[in-house]
């Protein structure tokens, strides 16, 4: 595909060229609750409440209170677009990423001056304010505050060096401070955070927005597939087979992304926590990938911000948190783990796997297993646990022979229903530890449960057993080019 796509520019020309995903408008948008309200009925999808739908990406040119900035949203809201964004087949990103992960191309400096510093703003200057620099909606009403949804956080192990880029819910809580939620023991960069307070250190922090979707879908990447000490951008580096380019930050030690529309340059603060609607007080902090509105937390930290950096005329990319946005920055990278574990043990096996929306990227995943002789029945289930062990946060998974289009939910529940027996074909596995923000992992909703964000892991084994595969064998239909009949 003509034109390379290095940033967030090119990736929105790269859009344009393709009918039906993107789209602009000029009419004014507010970003508080509107520009999301509008978008969802565009194009979020994902959990999002209904009425929604998959739609084309939309960038808004006239954003209220913000003259020089646009607004981008939905760049990755279709697996469709995640593939042309990364030149492949929408069923080959999950393997495309695994193979990168195993050969990471790592980071290098820009040479010259930086885009992203192009119009500088410091602290120090009397105007300084984020609610006027930076245009960050809210999703609903109800949001704690302007939130940032697709920051890349970048920051070093005060111990180690060594460096990690994660995206974390950043809201903005006055006019040099954000507030930074870290999900207890899942993010490398909340432990860097933690071990600097433990030397009564300041943390440096950059915050770069409006990147290369590689980068954003690369940065989503956990362990153990990439372990405390393996730099995520080295994943994009491989997508692009070529380096990521970072510059020095102007006001703290830390690198930012060279090419990227926004960079917020501070230091998270030891011994200080927030109480995230500290200025709202809804009782909300913004809509989580779920589905649901999550509560504000009063452990948030506190980052101090130094200076922010821009483009000419930037770009902010955002998100909306259930939306399909997440499905792809959350479930491809899933979907890399689960393949690249199952692969490893197993070799020939496991023939795809899809982290559907229903399940936010995260919760659910669909293995596509291959049983090629009688010794693999038992090892379609083998590789269920794997998947657990590979992702944490995974609740649910199904399991399906080679002949169901693991990416097509009705084909999915089609095996359920002709292949699956529930008295036979379910395996459950309680009280394993699992993710806090499903509201029905909760020691109200279960015996099995003795603390919130612990669930009960569930195998639905809808393959056919290898002995009895003649009887299941899908009706056969004449193969056929259509294009004679339709042009």
């Amino acid at each position: 595909m003509e034109g390379k796509v290095r940033d967030l520019r090119s990736a929105l020309e790269r859009l344009k060229k393709i009918e039906g995903q993107y789209i602009e408008t000029d009419v004014e948008v507010d970003p508080m609750a509107e520009l999301a309200g509008v978008y969802r009925y565009v194009g979020a999808g994902g959990t999002v409440k209904r009425p929604t739908k998959e739609g084309p990406a939309m960038v808004f040119n006239n954003v209220k209170g913000h003259k020089d900035a646009r607004v981008a949203i939905g760049v990755l809201a279709s697996r469709k677009r995640v593939a042309a964004l990364l030149d492949c087949k929408p069923e080959e990103l999950g393997k495309k990423l695994y193979h990168s992960v195993d050969n990471p191309i790592a980071p290098v400096e820009y040479q010259g001056d930086a885009p992203c510093q192009q119009v500088v703003h410091k602290v120090e200057d009397p105007d300084f304010n984020l609610y006027d620099l930076v245009p960050a909606p809210t999703n609903t009403p109800d949001d704690a505050g302007p939130y940032i949804t697709l920051g890349m956080c970048y920051a070093t192990h005060p111990d180690t060096g060594a460096h990690d880029v994660t995206i974390h819910r950043l809201c903005i809580q006055g006019k040099d401070e954000l507030s930074i939620f870290f999900t207890p023991g899942a993010r490398h960069i909340g432990a860097m955070a933690e071990r600097a307070e433990e030397l009564g250190q300041k943390l440096p922090i950059s915050i770069s927005i409006g990147v290369d979707p590689a980068i954003e879908i690369g940065s989503c990447f956990e362990a153990p597939t990439t372990p405390l000490g393996y730099d995520e951008l080295s994943v994009a580096g491989a997508l692009r087979n070529e380096p990521v380019e970072l510059c020095k930050c102007l006001t703290v030690n830390e690198m930012a992304i060279a090419n990227a529309e926004y960079v917020i340059e501070g230091e998270v603060i030891p011994n200080v926590r927030v109480q995230e609607d500290q200025n709202s007080h809804t009782g909300y902090a913004m809509p989580e990938f779920p589905g649901y509105t999550g509560p504000a937390s009063s452990q948030c930290w506190l980052i101090k911000v130094k200076a922010v950096t821009h483009r000419e005329n930037p770009i902010m990319q955002t998100c909306i948190g259930p939306s399909e946005e997440h499905v792809s920055m959350a479930g491809i990278p899933t979907e890399a783990s689960i393949y690249g574990m199952v692969e490893k043990a197993m070799p020939g096996r496991l023939q795809n796997v899809y982290c559907g929306s229903a399940g936010g990227g995260k919760y659910m995943a669909v293995l596509q297993f291959k049983k090629r002789e009688a010794s693999d029945e038992g090892r379609q289930r083998q590789a269920a646990l794997l998947a657990f062990s590979a992702f944490s946060e995974l609740k649910h998974v199904f399991l399906v022979d080679e002949d169901v289009d693991c990416f097509d939910m009705n084909d999915v529940l089609w095996a359920m229903n002709t292949r699956f027996q529930g008295d036979a074909d379910i395996i459950t596995i309680p009280g394993v530890r699992c993710h806090p923000l499903d509201p029905s992992n909760d020691p109200t909703c279960s015996s099995s449960i003795r603390d919130h964000g612990i669930a009960c892991k569930t195998i639905f084994d809808c393959t056919v057993p290898y002995d009895q595969k003649e009887r299941f064998k899908r009706a056969r239909f004449m193969e056929v080019d259509p294009e004679h009949w339709l042009s």
